[in-house]
C-alpha cells in the first residue's frame, strides 16, 4: 500500500525589484529635492559670494589688462598658476558659471512651489478655533457685561483695526472668532527670493547682451565705439558688431590732482561725445562719475603720459607730433615705459623704432634716469633707438606698447643710439636722422561699457531690500476668541488665545489683551437682558 506524499507548498515568488528607469528617476528626484532645498540655496549663495572674492583681490582682464600684465611682471611664478585657475577672469570662469547656474536652478525649484503654496494660503480662511483654548501657551479670559455677540463684535472691530483677517463661526461651545495676519512676512520672503532670481537673470542678461572695451586716449585724440579701435574688449555671445551704439568720444583735456603725499586724489577728463556725424557735446567725467547714455557708460579707469617726438630724416622730411602712450610701471612716481614704431619712413631703407623710459619729474643719477614725482614738473625720457626689421607684417601679434624682443635677439633690430632727453633736446643717429623730445601730453584710460540689464538689476535690488525688510520686521500671528455665558449668569466670558511665530509672544499677548479689555469697556453697555430698541421714524 503506497501513501501519497502531501503536495509541497508553493515557494513565494519574490517581488520584482524596481526597473532601471524607476531607479534612475527616483535618484534624480532625490537629487532634485536636495538641490531645491533652502539649505542648498543658502550654501550656493555663500559659495557664489566666496567665489567673487578673488575678483576683488586680483586684477581682472575685463577691467584692466595693464594691471594684469603688471601682476605677471611682479609675480612671474605665481601669475601663470592663477591664470590657469581663471583667477584673472573670475566672473567668466567655468567654475563661477557652474555655481551661478546651480544657484539659479535651486532658487527656481525652491521659490516657485512656495509661491504657489502661498497663493493658496492667501485664499484660505483662518483655521477654526481649537477645542481647548486655555491649553495654548498664550491664553486667558476676559469678562464683559455685553452679550456674547456684542462682545465678539467689539473684539472683531479691534482686530480689524489691527489689520487681521477675521472669520466668525458658530461653534459647538458658543460663537467664536478666528483671526490672522502676517501673510506679508511670507510675501516678503518670496519677494526677496524672487528678486534674487530676477537679479541673477539681470546679471546673466548683461553678460549675454553686454559688451565692454578699454582704450588709451591721448589729449586731442578720440575713438568711436568699435571693437577694432579698442585695445582690449569682451562681449557676450549674443552681441554682434552691428549692435554697438553709434557713439564717438574725444578727449580734450585730462587733469590729475594729488595729495600732499603725492597720492592721486582725483582724475577728471573733459570730453566731447556724440554720434559720428554730429557735433559733440561737452562734459566732464571722473572715476566715480561716468558718462551715462541710454545704458552706455564711459568710465575713467586710469591715466598716464604720452611723450611727443619729432623725427627728421636727412632728406629734409620731418614727422612732428608723434605721440605714443607710455604705460606706468610705478603708480607712485608714474615712471612709464613704451615704444614708438616707425615702419615706413621716406628716405630710409630700414625701419626705425624707439624704446623708452619716461619720468614726469626726472632725476639722472649715475647716468640712470629715475622718476621722483608723479607730476610733470621736469619731464625727461631715456630712449634707445633701433634700426632694422620690426616684424609688423609677419602675421604674429605683438604689443603696440613695446618692441618684439625676439627681433632684437635674432639681430633683426640693432641699437643705433641712446640718450637721456629733456624737452627740446635731440638724439642724432649715425645716418643723420634726428629724434627730438618735443613735449608730453596726458592720456586717459577709458572704458566703454554697455549693460542692458543694469536697470533690471537696480529694480531687483530695490525689491530685494523691500522683501528683506518685510521678512525681518513682520510676524505671522493668529488670534482665537470664544464667547460664553459667565458662570454666575452675569455678562459674558471671552476666552482668548494667540499664536505668534518669533518674538516675545507673552508680551504681545498681554498688550493685545489690554487693548481688547479697553475695547470691551468702551463698547455700548447693552446686556443680553436689555431688548434692542428699534430706531424711531
Amino acid at each position: 500500500m503506497s501513501v501519497e506524499a502531501p503536495p509541497r507548498p508553493a515557494r513565494p515568488v519574490p517581488p520584482a525589484g524596481p526597473s532601471a528607469g524607476r531607479r534612475v528617476g527616483g535618484l534624480l528626484l532625490r537629487w532634485w529635492r536636495r538641490l531645491t532645498a533652502m539649505r542648498t540655496a543658502i550654501v550656493l549663495l555663500f559659495l557664489l559670494a566666496l567665489a567673487a572674492v578673488p575678483g576683488s583681490l586680483l586684477p581682472q582682464r575685463s577691467l584692466s589688462q595693464n594691471n594684469v600684465n603688471q601682476y605677471f611682471a611682479d609675480h612671474p611664478d605665481l601669475a601663470p598658476v592663477l591664470d590657469r585657475l581663471y583667477l584673472f577672469d573670475v566672473f567668466s570662469s567655468p567654475w563661477f558659471a557652474a555655481v551661478y547656474l546651480l544657484l539659479f536652478l535651486s532658487l527656481i525649484g525652491c521659490v516657485i512651489p512656495r509661491a504657489l503654496e502661498h497663493a493658496r494660503a492667501l485664499r484660505t480662511p483662518p483655521p477654526p478655533v481649537p477645542r481647548n483654548l486655555l491649553r495654548l501657551p498664550d491664553s486667558g479670559e476676559l469678562r464683559s457685561p455685553l452679550e456674547e455677540l456684542a462682545a465678539l463684535d467689539a473684539v472683531e472691530e479691534e482686530l480689524r483695526v489691527r489689520r487681521y483677517r477675521v472669520v466668525r463661526r458658530d461653534g459647538a461651545r458658543g460663537p467664536e472668532l478666528s483671526a490672522e495676519k502676517g501673510h506679508l512676512k511670507e510675501t516678503g520672503n518670496l519677494v526677496f527670493h524672487l528678486s534674487l532670481l530676477a537679479l541673477l537673470l539681470g546679471l546673466a542678461g548683461g553678460k549675454l547682451w553686454g559688451y565692454e572695451g578699454s582704450i588709451l586716449v591721448t589729449e586731442g585724440q578720440g575713438f568711436c565705439n568699435s571693437f577694432q579701435q579698442y585695445d582690449t574688449y569682451s562681449s557676450g555671445p549674443l552681441v554682434d558688431s552691428g549692435d554697438l551704439s553709434a557713439l564717438c568720444v574725444d578727449l580734450e583735456q585730462f587733469r590729475a590732482e594729488y595729495e600732499e603725499n603725492l597720492t592721486a586724489a582725483s582724475f577728471t577728463a573733459d570730453i566731447r561725445y556724440g554720434e559720428p556725424s554730429a557735433e559733440g557735446r561737452p562734459t566732464t567725467i571722473g572715476v566715480n562719475d561716468p558718462l551715462r547714455i541710454d545704458g552706455d557708460r564711459v568710465y575713467v579707469t586710469g591715466h598716464g603720459f604720452s611723450p611727443t617726438f619729432t623725427v627728421s630724416v636727412p632728406d629734409g622730411t620731418t614727422f612732428s607730433d608723434l605721440t605714443v602712450p607710455f604705460l606706468p610701471t610705478d603708480p607712485t612716481s608714474m615712471a612709464s615705459e613704451g615704444a614708438l614704431k616707425l615702419p615706413d619712413i621716406p628716405g630710409r631703407e630700414e625701419q626705425l623704432a624707439l624704446e623708452g623710459f619716461f619720468a614726469p619729474t626726472g632725476l639722472v643719477q649715475g647716468g640712470v634716469l629715475t622718476s621722483v614725482d608723479p607730476r610733470p614738473l621736469a619731464p625727461q625720457v631715456a630712449v634707445v633707438a633701433y634700426s632694422g626689421y620690426l616684424g609688423l607684417d609677419s602675421g604674429l601679434p605683438q604689443s603696440v606698447y613695446s618692441l618684439d624682443a625676439s627681433q632684437i635677439e635674432r639681430g633683426r633690430l640693432s641699437e643705433v643710439g641712446s640718450a637721456n632727453l629733456s624737452v627740446g633736446e635731440s638724439l642724432d643717429l649715425p645716418d643723420g636722422t634726428r629724434i627730438t623730445f618735443s613735449g608730453v601730453k596726458e592720456f586717459a584710460a577709458l572704458q566703454f561699457s554697455h549693460d542692458p540689464g543694469q536697470i533690471w538689476v537696480l529694480g531687483s535690488a530695490i525689491t530685494l531690500l523691500a522683501g528683506l525688510l518685510g521678512m525681518l520686521l513682520l510676524r505671522r500671528e493668529r488670534v482665537f476668541a470664544r464667547a460664553g455665558p459667565a458662570r454666575d449668569g452675569g455678562g459674558t466670558v471671552l476666552t482668548l488665545a494667540s499664536l505668534t511665530r518669533g518674538g516675545e509672544n507673552g508680551s504681545r499677548f498681554a498688550t493685545l489683551s489690554d487693548d481688547l479689555r479697553d475695547a470691551l469697556s468702551a463698547a455700548p453697555a447693552r446686556t443680553a437682558f436689555e431688548p434692542e430698541v428699534p430706531p424711531r421714524d
